[in-house]
């Protein structure tokens, strides 16, 4: 049997990089998997849903929550990972920069986890994984909007491990906070910076996102059925 038969999982941000990983190392341990996002992407498992989804719009995430309930009745799990970057010193950065990264990264998750957690905990189960950054965790020049939207995520992910077990249901929130992951949007970085980033973890090379989707896959299955209100770093031990 698969790790994850019979289960529903919804994946924001999930037809590029982390999420896609993501989405496909889940279908492929038995999940059925709702990969949600504005980028459409054809995906080979039959297992994986692509579903349109605009994180920023409380009415899409509504219409997405509305859907899926009446599909399955019930979501077994969610992976909140949409995100972007927009990036610039602080001088420089305008108040559209630093706007559309908090309503994408931060209000987004808001908008999704609004609907779903307060539903799992009727539920009287669910996993949820937010993922963060190392940038949220330590900062980075030039990335204030981005740092705090994950630092954001962090305080919110600890507040909702609190709020929706609080009556005695069986949901768990966790975060992911991963290093440079060689994404499409890291690849785009200089070689010499991701030959400095690499130097800077103590394995020397920077991580794939086949390597982050296995913890998140960790964590919305029951063999972390202990665990929650955890950040976990996927970063290999850059910051030791």
């Amino acid at each position: 049997m698969n790790l994850l038969n019979d289960k529903v999982i919804v994946v924001t941000g999930g037809t590029t990089g982390i999420g896609k990983a993501t989405v496909e190392l889940l279908a492929s341990n038995g999940a059925k998997v709702y990969a949600c996002a504005r980028k459409k992407v054809e995906f080979e498992n039959n297992n994986i849903i692509y579903q349109n989804l605009d994180v920023t719009s409380p009415n899409s995430c509504k219409q997405l929550f509305d859907n899926i309930i009446e599909e399955n009745g019930k979501i077994d799990a969610l992976v909140a990972n949409a995100g972007i970057t927009s990036d610039a010193l602080t001088i420089k950065m305008t108040d559209e920069m630093f706007d559309k990264v908090i309503d994408v990264n931060l209000k987004g998750i808001f908008n999704i986890m609004r609907l779903v957690g307060p539903y799992m905990e009727q539920q009287g189960y669910g996993s949820i994984v937010t993922i963060s950054s190392i940038v949220g965790e330590y900062g980075n020049i030039g990335q204030a909007n981005y740092a705090a939207s994950k630092a954001g995520i962090i305080g919110m992910s600890k507040s909702w491990a609190k709020e929706f077990a609080r009556k005695g249901a069986n949901v768990r929130v966790n975060t992911v906070c991963p290093g440079y992951i060689l994404t499409d949007m890291v690849k785009t970085v200089p070689d010499n910076l991701l030959e400095k980033f690499a130097s800077q973890t103590m394995l020397k090379r920077l991580g794939e996102p086949e390597e982050v989707a296995k913890v998140i896959m960790f964590l919305v299955s029951e063999q972390s059925s202990y665990i929650t209100g955890s950040i976990i770093d996927v970063n290999g031990g850059m910051r030791l």
